[in-house]
């Protein structure tokens, strides 16, 4: 009944931890020749960091990662609309974390290969299909391989071939016109430290985190994402997924915001690498799942980088789909009650974060009230609006304060599939 996973990114890593962790026999597929620490900052939402806790992997998250403990949102001129404590701060039974995507997806390999042994992986296998046979699935390789198992698990990310296999007509990513750059730098901490910050408005922005302690020199690294925005319908290397950058295409934009509390021109000076991205997701689909394989992660639901929701979400569906073989054992019918348990949430999200609905659209709405100058934001927005907005998408993403700490472990300690 070996479960076929393919991808072994943060989505197909954690549930192999999963399965391992129930009992369910499973093999993951990378179409990587060797998982390397590729990337740049993430935040993990305490929704995704609560289940990984029940991995055992608490302390190993704490040596990787910074304890986030303010989240702020500034106008194009620094000046602060909203902050919010966060993690256990805020009031959740768990912290929230930003760490660099690379040494997560890194611990969570070297976590399941001491749990499950080296054999559970395999690399330079690229998944190019599936088939649902008679005793379950069975997974296609682009070396014209095919693997028989019990279900197949589509971890493959954006640019998934069994979603493509799925919906044969959806093509490329949708570009909204956003581009994104991407880079760390060493950089003093700011608004006393472990803070996330969120500056500008829709047209142009910047994000910045630390994702390590401060060393002998007092400095962080930080990481860092400028986005801008570009006409959508022009062709603005829209394809170059992964292109390093040149600086000199957005630092001029950014050359007066230097605020006292952070130095955007000195941060953005400060990175040895800066990568390009565009910003893309995909529509909603109506199902994800056809007879005995289904997806997960951003093959299922990718979404705009806003919210630190991907990541995290990609975490809760692993654990909600050992929930569900806990459930209905290795079967189609678990991968159906996991989609419908997820899906109309990560529709929401998507939908949410297209329409500015995720917790950045209050910088585009100080933008218009007053160009982002003002004395006192109560004069522009009352503090009750800025509160209900915050909480609001929490309450879509699935990580209210309240519902979170109340909510049961996902998956039960020692549970197993019999």
């Amino acid at each position: 009944m070996t479960v076929l996973i393919a991808g072994g990114g943060i989505a197909g890593l954690t549930l192999g931890l999963t399965l391992h962790q129930i009992g369910v026999p499973f093999h993951i597929f990378e179409s990587v020749p060797e998982l390397k620490p590729l990337g740049v900052g993430i935040n993990l939402q305490p929704n995704a960091v609560r289940e990984l806790h029940d991995l055992g992997l608490d302390a190993e998250l704490d040596a990787i990662g910074v304890k986030t403990r303010q989240l702020g949102f500034y106008s194009k001129l620094g000046k602060t609309i909203w902050e919010e404590p966060r993690g256990t701060l805020a009031g959740y039974a768990w912290p929230q974390y930003s760490v660099h995507r690379g040494k997560l997806q890194m611990m969570l390999y070297q976590a399941l290969i001491a749990r499950a042994g080296p054999v559970c992986l395999s690399t330079g296998a690229r998944a190019a299909g599936f088939e649902t046979t008679a005793g379950g699935a069975a997974l296609r390789l682009a070396d014209g391989r095919r693997i028989d198992g019990k279900l197949v698990i589509a971890a493959d990310g954006i640019h998934s071939a069994l979603r493509r296999q799925m919906v044969p007509g959806e093509g490329e990513p949708i570009w909204n016109g956003r581009i994104l750059w991407r880079a760390t730098a060493q950089a003093p901490e700011f608004k006393g430290g472990a803070a996330m910050a969120m500056i500008g408005h829709d047209l142009l922005r910047l994000v910045a985190y630390p994702v390590s302690q401060p060393g002998e020199d007092s400095l962080v690294t930080m990481n860092w994402i400028a986005e801008k925005s570009f006409d959508p319908t022009s062709s603005w290397r829209k394809e170059d997924w992964n292109r390093p950058a040149d600086t000199a295409e957005f630092l001029p934009d950014f050359a007066n915001w230097r605020f006292g509390w952070i130095d955007v021109p000195a941060l953005i000076s400060g990175a040895e690498a800066v990568y390009e991205y565009p910003m893309v997701d995909r529509d909603p689909l109506p199902r994800w799942t056809t007879g005995n394989a289904t997806l997960m992660g951003d093959a299922a639901h990718p979404t705009y980088p806003v919210g630190s929701n991907g990541a995290s979400q990609a975490i809760v569906d692993a654990r909600v789909i050992g929930a569900k073989l806990l459930e209905h054992g290795v079967t189609a019918a678990a991968l159906q009650a996991y989609e419908a348990e997820v899906r109309p949430l990560t529709t929401a999200v998507g939908l949410a974060n297209r329409a500015g609905g995720g917790p950045d659209g209050v910088l585009q709405r100080v933008e218009d009230l007053c160009g982002g100058d003002f004395q006192d934001i109560t004069d522009v927005i009352p503090q009750a609006d800025l509160a209900a907005h915050a909480a609001k998408y929490k309450s879509i993403a699935g990580f209210s304060i309240e519902d979170l700490n109340a909510r049961p472990a996902t998956i039960p300690a020692g549970a197993c599939v019999g």
